[in-house]
């Protein structure tokens, strides 16, 4: 099978049947051999029905559906592990993102061989305050802190590798920072390509101000993860040793100055900064050590993903 189209939705029912015909005809016109897989991710509405219609109707069209809200990342995971085309395509059920993109992305996965290609709206029709200006930060952020040259880290539409969606797990709200995943996983090919962004035609948008905010917390914890998740003493003993080592010797210094009658020890600042700074690398030394020893129990510790054989 040439393509798998992962589409996750959340109360869409209006744009499922627009959209199904869409991709039907994109596929058709260029002959390729095609699956859509809908992921329900509890919808409220009668988008499941709308899918059962459609799956009638066309056999190529599969539906999962969860049995309540699990959020993007979770939708993306199972679409994934379902997916069975040599090229993956995911997209966004709104009517956004435009299937006439996916021959062109087809033809970067395929003949320019890239791992990931994503979408990058140049043009979008969003709302300036609430996206675009929140958008254009954390894009920035993730670009300086991941080295990727990517515009739209978090744009709906990408095309993928099969081999790189069956080597990556996506959880929480990691979806925004699938191509971070991806390069941690040793897939480092990563393209661009511009791609028309359309105005919401039916419904409303399903994400918040606080996708930022989470977005942040979830690229330090993967920037983390992907350098210090199987040596975590490299990271807090490090710091430990440097904070203790730093109020080892205020600590030196305060008691020298009190021999020499200079301070008193219990009214000088310096003696509770020393202090705690030694508490404070005692702490971190001791959270590293704890970490270690969790890693070297971990049934994950040597999961290591091997690209061939000989």
């Amino acid at each position: 099978m040439d393509i798998s189209v992962v589409i996750p939705l959340l109360n869409e029912s209006e744009s499922l049947p627009e959209l199904t015909a869409w991709i039907d005809k994109v596929m058709t016109s260029n002959n390729f051999s095609y699956e859509i897989l809908f992921v329900d991710d509890g919808s409220t509405d009668n988008s499941w029905e709308v899918i059962q219609q459609l799956q009638q109707a066309n056999g190529q069209i599969h539906g999962i559906r969860f049995q309540r809200n699990y959020g993007k990342s979770a939708a993306l995971n199972v679409g994934f592990e379902a997916a069975q085309g040599d090229v993956v395509i995911t997209m966004d059920a709104d009517l956004q993102d435009s299937p006439d993109e996916i021959p062109e992305l087809y033809r970067k996965i395929t003949e320019e061989r890239y791992d990931l290609v994503s979408g990058w709206k140049k043009v979008r029709y969003d709302s300036k305050l609430a996206k675009n200006i929140p958008s254009k930060f954390f894009n920035w952020t993730t670009r300086r802190m991941s080295k990727i040259q990517l515009h739209d880290f978090n744009c709906g539409l990408k095309a993928y590798r099969k081999e790189v969606v069956k080597n990556i797990e996506v959880y929480g709200e990691m979806h925004r920072y699938i191509p971070v995943i991806a390069k941690w996983e040793g897939f480092t090919k990563i393209g661009e390509q511009v791609v028309k962004h359309r105005k919401r035609k039916y419904g409303t948008t399903k994400f918040g101000l606080n996708r930022f905010i989470n977005g942040y917390l979830d690229l330090f914890t993967i920037m983390f993860i992907s350098k210090f998740g199987k040596q975590p003493m490299h990271f807090f003993g490090l710091i430990g040793s440097l904070s203790f080592l730093l109020g080892f010797i205020a600590f030196v210094a305060v008691c020298v100055l009190r021999l020499c009658n200079r301070i008193h020890l219990t009214n000088s600042v310096w003696f509770y900064v020393s202090m705690l700074f030694i508490l404070m690398g005692t702490v971190l030394f001791l959270a590293g050590f704890l970490g270690e020893l969790i890693t070297r129990n971990s049934t994950y510790r040597n999961n290591y993903k091997i690209k061939e054989r000989l």
